[in-house]
């Protein structure tokens, strides 16, 4: 595995508290992440986070270059690869003003919740019944162990917030690697030395096409989503440019890949 290059800024001036973050956890093995991850065109360090989850680490900070919030880069990244393959993203991200999460799973409309940074929420709490509805979550206990987080608490600050909401998905499955916790950082210091930690770049168009057309390969989309990933990638990619969102264009782009991919495979596959 190469040596990432340093974040560009994981700090404050003159501190030593992490002043952003973001966290991609994807219910699914690295395996099956990485080449959908490689697709969304910027540099991410990708490890093993539970039996049945993978984490994604962006290196630096491309919300910061685009003068973009990670909020909002974030959820566009999560939709982008929860609309290409069968399983949820569940973005996690924090900045010196508020933190939060979004949960994205296929063409399903995202759920999410944020606090600020004192850790007063200000999300609707329908929204963590959601939440736990599509992870699988215990539709009583869990939801009742969710509610705290709508409430005020003083004593707990954003990435607190954010920390007890990962430590109660340990019951589905997903384990937070060391120094992949909201307030830690650098993030990707921390990925780089994890255990079975690799870097995900775009593997070009030529890679990416032979990847998804060889035998065996992903198959993750049928003629009729192919379809409407092109139908959804081309509006949302023209509307991302429009915004200067890098994170919405990014997964405008992505959906116009797969899409291609899908219906490339429809045309050149053999029939069984």
């Amino acid at each position: 595995m190469s040596t990432p290059r340093e974040p560009d800024s994981d700090f404050d001036s003159g501190s030593d508290v992490p002043a952003f973050g973001a966290l991609l956890f994807c219910r699914a093995a690295p395996a099956e992440v990485r080449p959908v991850a490689g697709l969304l065109g910027v540099p991410l360090l990708l490890a093993p986070a539970g039996p049945e989850w993978s984490v994604l680490v962006p290196e630096g900070a491309p919300w910061q270059r685009a003068g973009e919030p990670v909020d909002r880069v974030l959820s566009g990244w999560a939709g982008a690869l929860a609309v290409s393959a069968p399983w949820p993203v569940l973005a996690v991200w924090w900045d010196a003003d508020r933190s939060g999460f979004a949960l994205a799973s296929g063409f399903r409309r995202g759920v999410g919740y944020v606090w600020l940074a004192d850790g007063t929420p200000v999300g609707e709490d329908e929204a963590m019944v959601s939440f736990a509805s599509r992870l699988g979550l215990d539709p009583v206990l869990d939801v009742q162990a969710l509610e705290p987080l709508t409430r005020d608490d003083p004593a707990a600050d954003a990435p607190a917030r954010l920390r007890s909401l990962l430590a109660l998905l340990t019951r589905a499955g997903l384990t937070a690697p060391p120094g992949l916790t909201p307030g830690a950082g650098p993030l990707s210091v921390a990925a780089a030395a994890l255990p079975g930690a690799e870097r995900v770049e775009w593997p070009g168009l030529r890679a990416a096409v032979r990847s998804e057309l060889a035998p065996g390969g992903s198959r993750l989309v049928p003629r009729v989503l192919a379809v409407g990933q092109c139908a959804v990638g081309v509006p949302l990619t023209l509307w991302g440019v429009r915004r200067r969102s890098a994170g919405w264009a990014a997964a405008g782009v992505l959906l116009l890949a797969y899409g291609a991919f899908g219906l490339a495979y429809e045309a050149w596959r053999v029939p069984d």
